[in-house]
């Protein structure tokens, strides 16, 4: 976990010789081997709990490819219904667009359904199961978003308050359906927009020019870095973000190069670091909860939550500190 870089082994990413950052290995990130169906192996849920609410929980094939079809894990408010006008949030699993399980977020979503959002744990093609490449990523994050948009009548969510998250290489993605232009897939209905209305990114990777020289390649060994650096893209229009990372976490220069270009074109976004910390520390408690609260503050601070943090700190719980 703490090198920047992993070696993408599948002849049908690249050569050998290109490399491609190693974005977040977690204890909640499962390393799948290839299956021809496409499809991710049932997952044991993190055991970390937020709230002791239970969720209405639905699993949706939002998008079918040829690799497999893609679910939404879908955590709704007991008591929702299709008549409601919810805010919702789709986050986006972590694991360097290589490995990884939607149920990193699960224990988050599951907070955020108590709180009364929508809450949506995204599928997206990985290298490890589906072979595929980073710009399906986005390509299937844009896709996610704009089922979520698309379909907000029945599920009781306000198409203009929809949040998109995720950690390391889901913050990127969370991240890119609003800034980083293209990769869209030929079938989605562009009158749709797939751009989120807020950001809640966790140590995402914000501009892959600069992660120790790596190259970013397409299916077609095209590197890409430039075109999916979702900084590079950034614009007085982008929605207002939280971003949080570990001191000790080489990509906190990311961090802090879009919030610094944030501000510098009247964009709100907010930095917020926790001291020593290296990348994933979000992953564990006490962080998980730390963060989790720190975004419920922002979220209520737009309007999408009411009332004050339901979620309970550990006794001696560390802060974080406003960069």
């Amino acid at each position: 976990m703490n090198s920047l870089l992993l070696r993408l082994q599948s002849s049908a990413f690249r050569p050998a010789s290109l490399f491609v950052p190693m974005l977040c290995m977690t204890a909640f990130c499962a390393t799948a081997g290839a299956q021809t169906t496409g499809k991710q192996p049932p997952q044991k849920k993190p055991a970390v709990k937020l709230t002791d609410m239970a969720p209405r929980v639905t699993d949706i094939v939002f998008k079918k490819t040829p690799q497999g079809d893609l679910s939404l894990h879908i955590c709704s408010p007991a008591d929702a219904k299709p008549a409601d006008r919810r805010p919702a949030i789709v986050f986006f699993f972590g694991g360097g667009w290589k490995n990884g399980n939607y149920t990193q977020f699960v224990p988050q979503a599951e907070y955020f359904a108590s709180r009364g959002l929508v809450c949506a744990c995204a599928d997206y093609r990985i290298a490890s199961i589906h072979k595929t490449t980073p710009d399906k990523c986005v390509e299937d994050a844009k896709s996610a978003m704009r089922w979520m948009r698309g379909h907000a009548a029945e599920l009781g969510v306000n198409s203009g308050k929809v949040i998109a998250s995720g950690g390391s290489a889901g913050g990127h993605l969370a991240a890119a359906t609003w800034l980083v232009p293209g990769f869209e897939a030929a079938e989605d209905d562009k009158s749709i927009s797939c751009k989120p209305d807020a950001l809640v990114l966790f140590n995402p990777a914000l501009n892959l020019t600069n992660i120790g020289g790596a190259e970013i390649p397409d299916a077609n060994g095209r590197n890409i870095a430039k075109e999916i650096s979702p900084t590079l893209f950034l614009t007085k229009e982008a929605p207002p973000a939280i971003l949080f990372f570990g001191t000790a976490d080489k990509l906190g220069e990311h961090g802090r190069e879009y919030v610094t270009k944030a501000k510098e074109l009247g964009v709100h976004a907010e930095l917020w670091t926790a001291d020593g910390m290296g990348h994933g520390f979000f992953n564990r408690s006490p962080w998980t909860e730390v963060t989790v609260r720190k975004a419920d503050e922002f979220l209520a601070s737009l309007g999408y939550v009411t009332g004050e943090p339901t979620l309970k700190l550990p006794e001696g719980a560390p802060s974080l500190k406003q960069d």
